[in-house]
């Protein structure tokens, strides 16, 4: 686990038990990623978590060929929707994706490549997302420890100003919001 300087904010343990109720399954790394498009629409896409960047910053990775890319060139704002099945539990984590310096980004982008396994980076060295099919199209399965980092791949580092919990075990169900700009206290609201 990664050690940070800062204190985590209270929502990352709430966060992190509702992820271990999910155990191995993977919708525990699935979030919705809400963004805006240049023409005002609304887009959603399920990404795979990454991992924690800071306490109130988290790691994703797209095709920077995709309209995501687009999307966040227009509009840095976001929110992500973090569903958790097992632990009746909605987290929607709103921010800005962060942008890092040119050295830096290529170091994270090399080592989120390199945890990577062979099949994970595969989708990597699929044709242009979106884009009609053409028969013959190569899709790998897999690409090898020693392959280097396509430059179509994207870090995104979403820097979070809010968080809200829905907890859909107790009746009435539970919703409570932390904000940044608050020290991250609880507030709790109407579900």
């Amino acid at each position: 686990m990664t050690a940070f300087p800062d204190p985590l904010p209270p929502w990352r343990d709430l966060l992190r038990r509702a992820r271990d109720r999910e155990g191995r399954a993977p919708q525990g790394r699935w979030l919705q990623l809400a963004t805006v498009a240049r023409d005002g629409t609304p887009r959603v896409r399920t990404l795979v978590f990454r991992g924690w960047a800071r306490p109130a910053a988290l790691d994703l990775l797209t095709d920077g060929r995709s309209g995501k890319a687009d999307d966040l060139a227009g509009q840095a704002a976001v929110e992500v929707c973090w569903l958790l099945p097992r632990a009746r539990s909605q987290f929607r984590l709103r921010g800005q994706r962060q942008r890092l310096d040119p050295e830096r980004d290529h170091k994270e982008r090399e080592r989120h490549w390199r945890a990577l396994s062979p099949s994970g980076r595969a989708v990597w060295g699929w044709p242009t997302p979106g884009v009609p099919l053409q028969a013959g199209a190569p899709f790998p399965a897999e690409l090898p420890d020693d392959a280097p980092v396509p430059e179509h791949l994207l870090l995104l580092r979403l820097a979070l100003e809010q968080v809200e919990l829905l907890d859909l075990r107790p009746h009435p169900h539970h919703r409570c919001r932390w904000r940044a700009a608050t020290g991250w206290q609880e507030e709790p609201l109407n579900p």
